[in-house]
C-alpha cells in the first residue's frame, strides 16, 4: 500500500499541511516572544542582548526552512501566494536581525555553536536555504532562453564567417588527412600502453615442474585459498573501521533504489499539478483583465478625464495657472493618484509645486477606489479580514493594471486638452524644455536609431562583457563547521571564520536579495559587495553560483578588458552606461567586476583604471531601491586600493580566509570523491589535511586532477590511492603565507567596520581594566595638584 504513487503523493500534501500548522504556531510563538512587554527592561549587557537576537536569528531561520518546504509541496495556487508572502517576510527579518547582530557583534561572521546545544540543533541547521522557486520563475526562464540562443546565434554568425569555400577535391584531400592522423593517433597510443603492460610483466622461462596432477592441483588450491582469505580479511578489516567511524567508504550503486524512483516520480508529479493550477490560475487572471478591458473601459476613461480635468481647474485657482502635465518618465497621470495630508498639500501650495489641491488625497483616490471596485479603506480593512482575502487582493491588483493601461492612453489626450487650455485660455506658447547644453556621450550612443536591447546585448556578448554563467551550486562551495569558535572567543583569541560561515554570509547577503522582488520594495539592502581574499579561495566560483542560485545574467568587466575594448574616457563612461542599462532591463542581473582594486590603485598602472571610478560610483546611485541587480567585486590584493573610495562603492565586505583544518578535510573528501576516486584505508586523509594548511581549494583541486588521470584511474582497483602521491604536485606550488594573511587582516582592520571592531575592543579592555586605570588617573591627578599648589 506504501508503494503506491498516488497514495504516496496524498500522504505528501496531507504532510504539507501539517508542517505549515506546526511552522504557523511556531511562527507566533517566536512573533510573542519577540514582541516586548509592557514595561521592557534595558539590557546594559552587549553580550546578553546578541544571545537575545542569535537565538531569534535561529528560530526565524528554522521556520523559514520548513515554510520553504511547505510552498515547494503545495499545488494550489492561492495557497502558495499566501506562503510566498510569509517567506518574503521572514527573508527580510532574517536580514533585519543579522544586521542589528553585526551592530552588535561589530562583524560579518557569528559564531553559534555554544547556542547549538541549548537549542538542540546541528551545523546542518545553520546552513542559509536556497529557495527552489527562484529558478521556478517561467519569465525568467524564459529570458534565459532568449539571452542563450542569442550568445548561440552569435557564435554561429562567427563560425559561418570563418569558413573558406574549397572545390571538392580539396574537401577530399582534407578529409584523408584528418582520418589518416586519428588512425597514427590511435595506433601510437596503443602501441604506447603495449610497451608499458610489457615492461610491466616479469618474463620467466617456462620450466617442467615435475609435479603430478594432484601436486599441482594442491598447489593451486593453496593460492587460491591465500588469495580468496586475504580478500575476505580486508573487507573485514574495512567494515570495522567503517563500524567505528575510522574511515568513510563510498557504495557504487549501478542504479537508483525504488524509494529514490518512487520520491522522484512523486516530486515530478507534484510539479506537473503545480504547473496545471498555475496555468488554469493565469488563465481566469486574464479573463477578469479582459472583463474589465471590454465592460469598464469607458467607465474608467471617463472618471479619469474628469478628475484630470477637474486638477486643472482647482490648480488654476489655486496658483493662477495651469499646471505642468507630468512626463511618462515621472508616471504620468498614475503619480497624481496619491494620498497626501493636508500638511503636505499646503507645503506643496506656499511652495508653487504642481499638483496642489486639497482633494488630492480625497476625490481621486476616492475615485481610484471606485473604478478598482475596492471601496474606501475601512471597507478594505474589513475584506481584508474576511476569509479569501488573497483573492480580492489580487483582483484589486488585477484592477489596478487595467488602470494604469488606461492611463496611458488618457494621458495623451489630456497632453493635448492641456495644450490647448494653455493657448486659448492663457495664450501663452508652450516652451520645450531646455536641458543641459553638454550631451553625454553615453546617452547619444544609447539612443541610437538602432539602440534596441537586442542590439546592445549583441554589442556586449561580441565583447565579452555579457557572458554565460557556469553551472555550479552554491552548496558546492565546500566548507566545515567552526566547533571551536565559541571556546576560542571565551579564551580571548579570535577565531578565523571557516568556508561554511563565507557560504552562509554570500547566501544571505546576494542570493536572497537578488531572487526576492517584494524584499527590495520594503528593505534597502546593500546593492554593492566585495569579495576579498587569497588566490584560489573560490572568488569566481561564488560570482557563478549566485547566477546560478538565482537565474541572474552575467557582466563581467575587468579594467585590463577596457583599454583594449574601450578606450580613452569616453569609452569607459559608455561602457558603464551601457552595462548598467542593459542590466536594469534583464533583471535579475551581476555586474562583476574583476580585479576591483585596480580601479582604486594607489599606483598608477601602464593603463588606467582609475577612470571608472568616478562613472561607477554614479552608476550605482542611478539604481533603484527595487532593482535586482548587484554589483560583485573580486579582489585578490584589496591592499593595493586606497581604502576610503574602495569602501564608498562597496558597501559589504566579505574577506574570505584560508580554509581550516575542518574544511581541508572536507575539501579533500569531496573533491576526490568528483573526479572518481574510492576511498579507501589507504588513503590517509588526515595527514593531507594537516599538510595542507595554508593551501587553499584551487590548490587541492590542482594536486587532485594533476595526480588523478583517467590512466591513474583505471588502475585505482589494482592499486589503492595514497597519500604520498599527492605530495610532489602540493610542493610545486606557493601556499598562502603568514605575511600575506596578515596584510589581509590589516586591509580589514581599515574598514569602516573593522575600525568599528577596534574601538569597540578598545573601549571593553578599558572597562574591563578600569579599576586599575580609574586608580592611576586619580593618583595623577591628585599629584599634579599638589605640585601646583607648592
Amino acid at each position: 500500500m506504501l508503494n503506491c504513487p498516488g497514495l504516496s503523493l496524498c500522504f505528501l500534501l496531507s504532510s504539507s499541511h501539517r508542517k505549515w500548522a506546526a511552522a504557523h504556531s511556531a511562527l507566533q510563538k517566536a512573533l510573542q516572544d519577540e514582541v516586548p512587554a509592557e514595561h521592557p527592561v534595558p539590557h546594559g549587557d552587549r553580550l546578553q542582548v546578541f544571545q537575545d537576537q542569535a537565538i531569534l536569528y535561529l528560530k526565524y531561520l528554522q521556520i523559514f526552512r520548513s515554510l520553504e518546504e511547505v510552498y515547494e509541496q503545495l499545488v494550489q495556487p492561492q495557497k502558495r501566494r499566501a506562503v510566498r508572502m510569509v517567506l518574503d517576510g521572514l527573508t527580510g527579518r532574517l536580514l533585519e536581525l543579522k544586521a542589528q547582530m553585526v551592530e552588535l557583534d561589530q562583524s560579518e561572521f557569528h559564531y553559534f555553536d555554544d547556542l547549538l546545544l541549548d537549542l538542540k540543533m546541528t551545523p546542518k541547521d545553520l546552513e542559509i536555504p536556497i529557495p527552489r522557486y527562484f529558478l521556478r520563475d517561467k519569465m525568467q526562464l524564459q529570458r534565459n532562453r532568449q539571452m542563450i540562443d542569442s550568445i548561440n546565434r552569435f557564435c554561429g554568425l562567427v563560425q559561418v564567417s570563418s569558413v573558406q569555400v574549397m572545390s571538392l577535391e580539396e574537401a577530399i584531400q582534407l578529409l584523408q588527412m584528418s582520418e589518416r592522423a586519428r588512425q597514427g593517433r590511435i595506433r601510437a597510443q596503443f602501441m604506447k600502453e603495449l610497451i608499458q603492460s610489457k615492461r610491466g610483466i616479469r618474463r620467466h622461462t617456462w620450466r617442467p615442474s615435475g609435479l603430478n596432477p594432484d601436486q599441482a592441483a594442491i598447489q593451486i588450491q593453496k593460492v587460491w585459498r591465500g588469495f580468496v582469505q586475504r580478500r575476505n580479511t580486508s573487507r573485514q578489516r574495512t567494515e570495522e573501521m567503517m563500524f567505528l567511524g575510522m574511515v568513510t567508504f563510498i557504495l557504487e550503486t549501478s542504479a537508483p533504489s525504488p524509494v529514490q524512483l518512487q520520491g522522484q516520480w512523486v516530486s515530478s508529479s507534484q510539479r506537473l499539478i503545480q504547473d496545471q493550477n498555475e496555468e488554469e490560475y493565469q488563465r481566469v487572471q486574464l479573463s477578469v483583465k479582459q472583463s474589465v478591458l471590454d465592460v469598464e473601459g469607458t467607465d474608467i476613461k471617463e472618471a479619469l478625464q474628469d478628475q484630470i480635468r477637474q486638477w486643472f481647474i482647482e490648480c488654476r485657482d489655486a496658483t493662477g495657472r495651469f499646471p505642468e502635465f507630468p512626463d511618462e518618465e515621472d508616471g504620468g497621470s498614475a503619480s497624481l493618484f496619491s494620498q497626501k495630508t493636508p500638511e503636505q498639500v499646503g507645503d506643496d501650495i506656499t511652495e508653487g509645486l504642481a499638483p496642489v489641491f486639497f482633494f488630492c488625497g480625497v476625490v481621486l483616490t476616492d475615485a481610484w477606489s471606485g473604478v478598482s471596485g475596492a471601496g474606501s479603506v475601512a471597507t478594505r480593512e474589513r475584506q481584508e479580514e474576511e476569509e479569501g482575502r488573497e483573492g480580492k487582493e489580487e483582483e484589486g491588483e488585477d484592477r489596478k493594471k487595467c488602470i494604469c493601461f488606461f492611463c496611458l492612453q488618457v494621458d495623451e489626450l489630456m497632453r493635448a486638452e492641456l495644450k490647448n487650455l494653455k493657448l486659448v485660455v492663457d495664450k501663452t506658447k508652450t516652451k520645450a524644455k531646455k536641458g543641459n547644453k553638454k550631451v553625454s556621450i553615453c546617452f547619444c550612443m544609447l539612443n541610437t536609431p538602432d539602440g534596441s536591447l537586442q542590439s546592445l546585448c549583441d554589442e556586449l556578448i561580441m565583447n565579452g562583457f555579457l557572458i554565460q554563467p557556469q553551472n555550479v551550486r552554491l552548496s558546492e562551495y565546500i566548507g566545515e563547521f567552526s566547533y571551536l569558535a565559541s571556546t576560542l572567543r571565551q579564551a580571548n583569541i579570535e577565531p578565523t571564520p571557516s568556508l561554511s560561515d563565507v557560504r552562509q554570509l554570500v547566501a544571505l547577503y546576494t542570493v536572497l536579495p537578488l531572487g526576492s522582488q517584494a524584499l527590495l520594495k520594503k528593505l534597502p539592502v546593500a546593492k554593492s559587495v566585495l569579495l576579498a581574499g587569497p588566490s584560489g579561495v573560490g572568488k569566481k566560483m561564488l560570482v557563478q553560483a549566485i547566477c546560478c542560485e538565482t537565474g541572474a545574467y552575467l557582466f563581467h568587466l575587468s579594467p585590463t578588458q577596457l583599454s583594449h575594448r574601450y578606450p580613452g574616457r569616453g569609452g569607459a563612461t559608455y561602457l558603464l552606461h551601457l552595462v548598467f542599462k542593459v542590466a536594469g532591463e534583464l533583471q535579475p542581473s551581476v555586474i562583476w567586476i574583476e580585479d576591483a582594486e585596480k580601479t582604486f590603485c594607489k599606483k598608477k598602472p601602464k593603463f588606467d583604471p582609475r577612470r571608472l571610478m568616478k562613472d561607477l560610483l554614479k552608476s550605482l546611485k542611478t539604481l533603484k531601491p527595487e532593482d535586482r541587480v548587484l554589483v560583485i567585486g573580486t579582489s585578490r590584493r584589496p591592499f593595493d586600493a586606497e581604502i576610503k573610495p574602495f569602501c564608498k562603492v562597496y558597501k559589504k565586505v566579505i574577506l574570505i580566509p584560508k580554509p581550516d583544518y575542518g574544511s581541508r578535510l572536507a575539501l579533500w573528501k569531496e573533491l576526490l570523491r568528483a573526479q572518481g576516486a574510492e576511498l579507501g584505508p589507504s588513503l590517509d586523509l588526515s595527514s593531507l589535511a594537516k599538510i595542507t594548511d595554508g593551501f587553499t581549494p584551487g590548490h587541492i583541486l590542482s594536486a587532485v586532477q594533476s595526480v588523478l588521470r583517467p590512466q591513474r584511474l583505471k588502475k585505482l582497483r589494482l592499486q589503492p590511492l595514497t597519500a604520498a602521491e599527492f605530495v610532489p604536485s602540493l610542493s610545486r606550488m606557493d601556499p598562502v603565507y603568514r605575511e600575506e594573511e596578515e596584510a589581509f587582516k590589516v586591509w580589514f582592520s581599515k574598514t569602516p567596520l573593522g575600525r568599528r571592531k577596534t574601538r569597540a575592543s578598545k573601549t571593553n579592555k578599558e572597562e574591563k581594566g578600569g579599576g586599575k586605570a580609574g586608580r592611576k588617573k586619580k593618583k595623577d591627578k591628585m599629584m599634579t595638584k599638589k605640585k601646583k599648589k607648592k
